[in-house]
Order: C-alpha cells, then structure tokens, then sequence
C-alpha cells in the first residue's frame, strides 16, 4: 500500500513556524529603468500597461513628426507614439537605436497610450513613497515630470527619481 506524500510536514502548522513565514514589502511596486544619460527612474507600476522589448524595426518612423518621438508601433492591434524618454525629460544625448531590441514602458491612463523607450530596464521594486524627497539639482525641463526622490547613495550623489506618468501623458510637450 502506498502512503500520499504529506506536504504539510505532518503537523499541519507549517504556517505558525516564524522562519517560513515573508514579510510583505513595504510601500508600492515601481519599475526601475534608466535612461541614455544613466539617470534612474521609476514609474508606478499601476500605470504601466505592459514592458516589452522589441527590434527598432517594429517602431514606424513618422515624417515631420515631434524629434522626442521614435514613432509608432502597433501594440495588440492599437497604434501607440514611441518617444525617447531621455530626450523628452530635456536630455541632449538621443537613445541609440542601432542595437538588436530597444525597451518600451508602455505607460496608460484612461485611453491614452505613449511608449517611452529607454536605456535599460533595472527591474520591478517595492518603493516606499514616504520616503520620497523634493527633486534637487533638477533641470527645468524635468521638474514638471517629477514626483519625487529617493537617495541611494549619499557621497555619490545618486538618487532614484519618481516620475509622474499622467503629467507625462498630458504634456503639452507631444505637440512640439
């Protein structure tokens, strides 16, 4: 005769043994990403409709369109702009699309889609925003997008920026 596994350990109170037990993070989860400048950002990651990486040939160059925007690409059968997130917080160094995929942020609030490429994608993180900072040492072309910050490294001078996707879906910037 054959005896089931016990997967409870027998005692059926695995769940009152402190070592098995995980904290639950603190404050909200964030996508880390960066971009050409080596900049880090994060974005609120219920606002972010999907991350994907594709061949800069499936983004669409549009003829006489705003220098921020890549173009477009078709997402799930909806065409959404791509922009050069560095370039459209006020950065001078272009994202290099001369590489085999580029990562997309596809950030959404209500029906407006945009896709912000990036550098590099640093992963997904539990952010606490009480501990977020006024921005310093920001340029006036990135102060508007900005939520807040976080600091990394003190004697680096390296801090996280939190930026605010619906000033960004909204700004009058997409027009120029």
């Amino acid at each position: 005769m054959m005896s089931k596994p016990d997967f409870l350990g027998g005692s059926g109170q695995d769940h009152f043994r402190p070592e098995l037990q995980v904290e639950s993070p603190e404050g909200e989860l964030h996508l880390r990403f960066f971009i050409p400048s080596h900049q880090e950002f994060a974005l609120l990651a219920t606002g972010i409709r999907e991350v994907i990486e594709l061949s800069p040939d499936k983004i669409t160059p549009i003829p006489n369109a705003s220098p921020l925007l890549l173009g477009t690409l078709n997402l799930r059968g909806r065409v959404i702009w791509v922009a050069d997130l560095g370039q459209f917080l006020g950065g001078t160094t272009a994202l290099n699309t001369d590489r085999a995929e580029i990562p997309v942020i596809a950030i959404e609030e209500q029906d407006t889609i945009v896709g912000l490429a990036v550098e590099e994608i640093g992963g997904m993180h539990w952010l606490d925003v009480q501990h977020l900072m006024a921005p310093t040492n920001v340029p006036d072309t990135m102060a508007p997008f900005l939520r807040g910050e976080w600091l990394l490294d003190a004697h680096k001078k390296k801090c996280l920026r939190l930026l605010d996707q619906t000033t960004i879906l909204r700004s009058a910037r997409w027009a120029g």
